[in-house]
């Protein structure tokens, strides 16, 4: 089914890559597509099921705003996005030059994404062909929820779940070990917000804003944004008996 619908939007609006990807809950992500190269696809898909996924302007999107139907990442990263670990350790290297997806929200807790991509010098997508996208939005959400708003989640395999609220851990991350507007300074600086636009969103100057950093930095024992990250999914990566808060708590 995922590959005839894939199939079906290629006849309409050429592109080089689609992933589908299914967000349950708690649970990891399920990829029921990706024609990513078998290479890419191993090295890719793994460190972003295993967390990074939480940083992606797609998932936020859906979460923070639970907005639906066709969106282009370009409108929904954050200021500075290419600047961000995230991009820098993942996305960089899928070759996207331009990526549109759909958002299907099939319940409070589940949803789809059906992301297609154009990669390296090819042109990006075009206002007609957008608009051809965004006329059958309905005919993709019957689709999605005829196919798995009514599957069951699994419950057998563990391996494909991590206990508690992921993205609750995000939320948590360093709340032990920081302040209160150095937990919002690293929270901001890992969703891809400069510092300009941190200090906009919080009220305060850029000045303050490095500051916080720098001593945020200190005590987790970190010296860059690179390294943050790292440590983001380090931690997640030892969630196993998670029970809530900080997951540094159980890291460190």
């Amino acid at each position: 089914m995922p590959s005839l619908l894939v199939s079906m939007l290629k006849t309409l609006v050429p592109f080089d890559n689609a992933v589908i990807v299914h967000y349950q809950g708690g649970e990891k992500p399920q990829v029921h597509y990706n024609d990513m190269p078998p290479l890419q696809r191993e090295s890719q898909i793994e460190g972003f099921v295993n967390g990074a996924f939480l940083l992606d302007p797609f998932y936020r999107a859906a979460i923070d705003t639970r907005i639906g139907g066709l969106h282009r990442l370009s409108n929904l990263a954050p200021e500075g996005f290419k600047k961000t670990e995230y991009y820098r350790s993942y996305f960089k290297f899928t070759k996207i030059k331009d990526e549109i997806g759909y958002i299907v929200h099939l319940d409070n807790k589940q949803f789809i994404n059906i992301s297609l991509g154009r990669l390296g010098l090819v042109q990006r997508f075009n206002r007609s062909q957008l608009t051809i996208l965004e006329d059958i939005t309905p005919i993709i959400e019957s689709i999605c929820n005829l196919q798995w708003s009514s599957k069951e989640k699994s419950s057998s395999n563990q391996a494909s779940q991590l206990p508690g609220q992921l993205d609750s851990a995000l939320k948590c991350f360093g709340t032990a070990y920081l302040t209160d507007r150095e937990t919002q300074v690293v929270q901001l600086f890992l969703h891809g917000h400069s510092t300009k636009s941190i200090a906009e969103r919080l009220g305060i100057s850029p000045e303050t804003v490095k500051l916080h950093r720098k001593n945020s930095y200190a005590k987790l024992d970190v010296s860059s944004q690179a390294e943050l990250f790292y440590l983001f999914i380090d931690s997640l990566a030892s969630l196993t008996n998670y029970k809530g808060g900080d997951p540094l708590v159980g890291y460190l």
